[in-house]
C-alpha cells in the first residue's frame, strides 16, 4: 500500500457496523460546537497550544513538508462535564495573517464559534477516517476523552480544511464512543 493511500481520508463514510452510529456526526456540515451546546452545558478544555510538527497526513492535506513547524491547538470539547470530542487544529506558520492571532487568543473558547461566525471562512469537503492505535492522534484522543482505562479499538474522526484569505486551518475532530448512542 502506498504512503498516500495509507494516509488517505475519505469524503464518504465507509459503511460498516462501527460507522453507522457516527454517520450523523461525521457528515454534519454545521457547527459541532452548536450541536454539542444543544446537548447540555458546553465547555472547552485547552490541552495544548503552540508550535509542533504536523502528522504525515496533515502535511499532505496542507501541502507542506512534514518536518515544517506549524501552530497546533488541541482541546477536549465537553458536554455536561464529559469529554466527548478531541479537536486537533493545525495552522501553517506561513503565510501569516489574522487567523494566527485569533488562534493564539482563543484560550478556552471554541474555534468552531469563530469559524462559523466569521463570514470570511470557507470550508472544504469533510473527510472521514477510522483511526486505530497506529495513528498519531489516537493516543492523545484516548487520553483527552478519558478512555485510557479501556481504550476502544478504533475511533471515528472527521477533518475539514478551512480557508480565510491565504491562510488555511486544518481541523480534526475525533469522537468519543459515548456519542454512538445518539
Amino acid at each position: 500500500m502506498s504512503f498516500k493511500k495509507r494516509l488517505a481520508w475519505r469524503p464518504r463514510v465507509l459503511r460498516s457496523a462501527d460507522s453507522i452510529p457516527f454517520k450523523s456526526w461525521l457528515r454534519d456540515r454545521s457547527s459541532l460546537t452548536a450541536r454539542l451546546q444543544r446537548r447540555g452545558t458546553f465547555a472547552v478544555r485547552l490541552l495544548r497550544q503552540g508550535l509542533g510538527m504536523p502528522t504525515g497526513d496533515e502535511a499532505l492535506a496542507l501541502g507542506i513538508k512534514r518536518k515544517r513547524l506549524v501552530w497546533v491547538r488541541e482541546v477536549a470539547l465537553l458536554c455536561d462535564g464529559a469529554p466527548l470530542v478531541f479537536a486537533h487544529t493545525v495552522l501553517p506558520r506561513r503565510p501569516r495573517g489574522p487567523v494566527t492571532g485569533w488562534l493564539a487568543r482563543l484560550g478556552t473558547r471554541s474555534l468552531g464559534a469563530l469559524l462559523f461566525a466569521h463570514p470570511g471562512f470557507s470550508r472544504a469537503v469533510i473527510n472521514c477516517k477510522r483511526l486505530d492505535h497506529r495513528h498519531p492522534l489516537f493516543r492523545p484522543a484516548v487520553d483527552a476523552m478519558q478512555l485510557a482505562a479501556s481504550p476502544p479499538p478504533i475511533l471515528w474522526a472527521r477533518r475539514s480544511l478551512f480557508t480565510f484569505g491565504r491562510q488555511t486551518v486544518l481541523v480534526t475532530e475525533i469522537y468519543s464512543p459515548a456519542l454512538s448512542t445518539d
